[in-house]
């Protein structure tokens, strides 16, 4: 580690001395990159001084600034994938901008200025060609051509990415196989915060596809960017007037229909952007998705006796389920003169997750056998509850292009909010039957007589009634000085900044307990289930039984003194505040050495956190819990890329990044239970402590990270790609169980988070993208879009057994060492139609018996196929059909081997028909 910060030492004090000694150079140079025939701009471009060796690369607005330039006559270069390199002459004149807009002419330039995947690829290629740093890019185009409702599934395309989904619908996006807490998600250059109470991960369903103009995966990280992105770090930029120069507006309209719950559902989506007096940009964009569909599921959830290969408990469920998502983003630009840009980026999206689930879980009184009989406890249950979920973002910034220097400036404020106003959190009737049992230990199916199916037979034991929210408020500020300038005949450019944010996150829970009816004056009749079953569930896995019924039971709990039944232990222990205050400041510099560009530099970030929040101790009382800890970090970096040629590209990196706990791993709740165990033959009374908490002493993971990456782009739309990445993790978290160490001594139990030693990452990534247009009709209008990810890691846990400790290696939770996309398609000026994979291979879901591995949980494999077809009945009007999980692939995790059960869950096809007018 000490020859690349020497490195980056060295570079960072040459840029310094060519500051210094630079003579006063005060003419500028600017332009854009466009199409000729569309005239929509080109970003991506990369714009090249030749006599200077300095290149910028084009905006997504297609424009280019040089700073701080030596009057004189220069040899300007402009390279787009698809198109001849072109060079232009200019002059540059002491205390004046020179202008220059370059019109690249083509077959491929052209189709690029329009809606299609064979466009939208050429886009991303050319950024991603021209970055600085290893990162994959999806443009709006690709968005719409997949069936991909959200961002979260539309990254499932990039190289190493996957995503984790709920009720089959991608929510968080996992990176090189790393959990989704361990990477970042931005929006406009801010930190989107999270809405669920536990987690740092956006869940990025929250976002609809329509209100987005790119989406970028960085998975190396310059010190310029936020360092917590131990896996990489997602950007989500949205919409701007000027990505377009004239009028712009798109409408769509689809019917989903759903083959498990045969319910059809709308979407409407709309954006429009227009520009004034080449000033003032406005875009505007709106989507609507009310979603009904459902699944069905059976579930062991670590009901294994995997000693004797037996089973103690297991669920059946079914969801009903409806989701429905509004999102509107309102962007402005404004730019008062030719060296200032000002923006104001807004978003709200707001996803309201409406869910009821009837339950039927068999707990035997012993653990038993596949086909056996035995006695055993019944409880029927239900859930039912609307999650409201919502994010409010606001950046406003801008950027002055001074005489010698670029200063780049903004504010923002980010609020997340989740809810579950009041709801039914269980509603339990319970049974006891001699003779139940099951067949089957993947998808386990009750073996009962009629009974089990009578709802007369199941009494009312009891309600939880729960009101959840939590708040994620983000406010922060950056700035940003850069200045590029000649270091002897070589381009350079440094670049310095800081920026400081402050984070509120907050949980609050009130629950109330309602049971023993009999004694509040609750009839017999009323304690069967038959009073609140008018209807059978439709299960398709088995025969289910008896529903219960939402607005019967909120009856009886309304006819009932809540405030008789607070639990006032549930309702506080969850509770807490935690402030995290940010502070970064960053230098780096980069030289251009003919074909080598190395960037080198250093990230400091110092973070203060103060938590709040509740222990519950011996004396059963409640007491304060708050805890005040500062953490700081200083990261070097040094990247370098080297061009072969102009399409074909080395990298390789050398970067230091962090990853902070979770908030539920630092929350500072405390809850302790005390039992006694008396022996009824000495008398002896035993005292029995477990505890459950969080640590808000844990150290965030530190990780070493080196990438290299070979990429050749073929001329049009082509790429062939090759990499390789490790990772080497301090810190490494996970739950442990301290029962028995130092002040645990005592405790049968206690269960919290820690840090243990290293842990390592390692894979390698291959990406293929091929236009066959070199092939004859009507060969030449297809297209592959290919990659594959293989990643494995190690990662050590600990615990005690008798004062001796122990150890052993897992994988990184979440990490598949497989995951692969592909899509092959057929495009023309009439028709597009795409078929699509996106595979990820098993991985570690829970290590719930530290000391036995046999016990872990994991999610298995999963493949799914997705189709899209296109008729474009008019320029600009196009019709759509798309068709997602083609194969009705199930969800299935399971506990140490495929043999036995931890969840399955099917979902049903989807099917989605609608029609699209856009102008160009």
């Amino acid at each position: 580690m000490k020859k690349p910060f020497k490195l980056s030492a060295i570079c960072l004090a040459l840029c310094s001395i060519g500051i210094s000694a630079q003579a006063i150079a005060v003419g500028k140079f600017e332009g854009s990159v466009r199409a000729e025939q569309s005239k929509q701009p080109l970003s991506g471009a990369i714009v090249t001084i030749q006599e200077l060796n300095q290149s910028q690369t084009a905006g997504r607005d297609g424009r280019f600034f040089f700073n701080g330039l030596k009057a004189g006559n220069y040899t300007v270069s402009i390279s787009y994938l698809g198109v001849p390199t072109q060079t232009r002459k200019i002059t540059v004149t002491d205390n004046q901008t020179s202008d220059l807009i370059v019109e690249l002419a083509g077959n491929e330039i052209e189709r690029i200025t329009v809606t299609g995947h064979t466009g939208s690829l050429s886009k991303s290629l050319n950024r991603q060609r021209s970055a600085d740093n290893l990162v994959s890019v999806i443009s709006a185009d690709v968005l719409g051509n997949f069936p991909d409702s959200n961002v979260s599934e539309a990254l499932q395309r990039v190289p190493g990415v996957s995503i984790e989904r709920d009720q089959g619908e991608g929510r968080f996006v996992r990176i090189r196989g790393l959990a989704p807490d361990y990477n970042s998600v931005s929006m406009n250059g801010t930190r989107l915060p999270a809405p669920e109470d536990d987690r740092r991960a956006v869940a990025l369903d929250v976002i609809p596809s329509d209100l987005v103009q790119s989406v970028e995966v960085s998975k190396t990280i310059t010190p310029d960017m936020d360092a917590d992105s131990l896996g990489g770090a997602v950007e989500v930029k949205s919409l701007s007037a000027f990505d377009r120069d004239e009028l712009f507006f798109n409408l769509s309209g689809e019917a989903s229909y759903n083959g498990l719950t045969e319910q059809t559902s709308p979407k409407f989506a709309a954006s429009y952007s227009d520009t004034f007096n080449e000033k003032f940009g406005v875009a505007v964009a709106a989507s609507w998705y009310n979603r009904k569909f459902g699944s069905e599921n059976v579930e062991v959830d670590g009901g294994w006796d995997l000693d004797d290969e037996k089973l103690e408990e297991v669920e059946a469920r079914n969801y009903d389920i409806n989701r429905e998502r509004i999102g509107l983003g309102i962007n402005l630009d404004y730019r008062p003169t030719e060296d200032h840009d000002l923006f104001l980026r807004s978003l709200y999206s707001k996803y309201d997750d409406d869910e009821v689930r009837n339950a039927s879980g068999v707990e035997w009184e012993d653990a038993t056998d596949t086909q056996t009989l035995s006695p055993a406890e019944v409880k029927r249950s239900l859930k039912a509850r609307t999650e409201e979920q919502d994010i409010t973002s606001f950046v406003l910034g801008g950027q002055s292009r001074l005489t010698k220097w670029t200063v780049d400036y903004q504010a923002s404020y980010s609020r997340a909010t989740a809810a579950k106003p009041l709801h039914i959190g269980g509603a339990e009737f319970e049974a006891e039957f001699d003779k139940l049992g099951f067949q089957g230990t993947q998808k386990p199916i009750i073996l009962a007589n009629e009974d089990y199916y009578d709802a007369s037979e199941y009494e009312l034991k009891e309600i939880e009634i729960a009101d959840t929210r939590s708040t994620d408020t983000v406010k922060g500020g950056k700035i940003d000085f850069t200045r590029s300038f000649e270091l002897g005949k070589n381009g350079a450019e440094i670049k310095f900044g800081a920026k400081a944010s402050t984070r509120e996150k907050t949980n609050r829970e009130d629950v109330w307990i309602f049971e023993d009816f009999e004694d509040f004056g609750v009839s017999e009749d009323l304690l069967s289930l038959g009073a609140y079953s008018n209807s059978t569930v439709t299960y398709g896995l088995s025969e289910f039984g008896p529903s219960i019924s939402t607005d019967s039971i909120w009856g009886l709990v309304n006819a009932m003194n809540a405030s008789e039944f607070a639990d006032d232990i549930e309702s506080k222990i969850g509770d807490f505040d935690i402030n995290e205050d940010l502070t970064a400041a960053y230098i780096m510099g980069t030289v251009d050495f003919d074909q080598l560009k190395v960037i080198a530099g250093v990230r400091y970030e110092n973070v203060d956190w103060d938590s709040q929040g509740y222990r519950f101790n011996e004396d059963e009382e409640f007491i304060a819990s708050n805890s005040k800890r500062s953490e700081d970090h200083l990261l070097p970096s040094i990247h370098v890329r080297y061009e072969f040629n102009e399409n074909t590209i080395f990298r390789a990196s050398w970067t230091n990044t962090i990853t902070r706990p979770t908030f539920d791993q630092i929350a500072p709740g405390f809850l302790l239970e005390i039992d006694k165990d008396e022996d009824n033959e000495t008398g002896e009374v035993e005292i029995i402590r477990e505890a459950e908490f969080g640590n808000p002493d844990l150290k965030s993971l530190e990780s070493m990270n080196v990438d290299i990456s070979l990429e050749h782009y073929f001329d049009g739309v082509g790429l062939l790609s090759v990499g390789g990445f490790y990772k080497d993790i301090e810190n490494f978290i996970y739950e442990a169980d301290l029962a028995g160490r130092s002040e645990y001594v005592n405790y049968k139990k206690a269960l919290t988070f820690v840090n243990g030693n290293n842990a390592d990452l390692y894979g390698f990534e291959l990406a293929y993208v091929q236009e066959f247009n070199f092939l004859s009709e009507p060969f030449n209008d297809l297209l592959i879009n290919t990659n594959i990810t293989y990643t494995d890691s190690n990662a050590e846990i600990q615990w005690f057994d008798d004062d001796e400790l122990l150890a052993r290696y897992i994988p990184l939770p979440s990490q598949s060492d497989l995951s692969a996309n592909f899509s092959i398609g057929y495009e023309n000026a009439y028709t597009s139609v795409w078929l699509s994979a996106a595979y990820k291979s098993e991985y570690l879901q829970e290590v719930t018996e530290i000391n036995d591995e046999k016990y872990d949980m994991y999610e298995d494999d999963h493949l799914q196929w997705d189709f899209v077809a296109k008729a474009h009945i008019t320029e600009a009007m196009t019709v759509y059909f798309k068709a997602i999980n083609i194969t009705d692939e199930p969800f299935y995790s399971y506990a140490g081997s495929r043999r036995f059960n931890n969840q399955y869950e099917e979902y049903g096809r989807t099917f989605q028909l609608g029609i699209q007018v856009v102008n160009f």
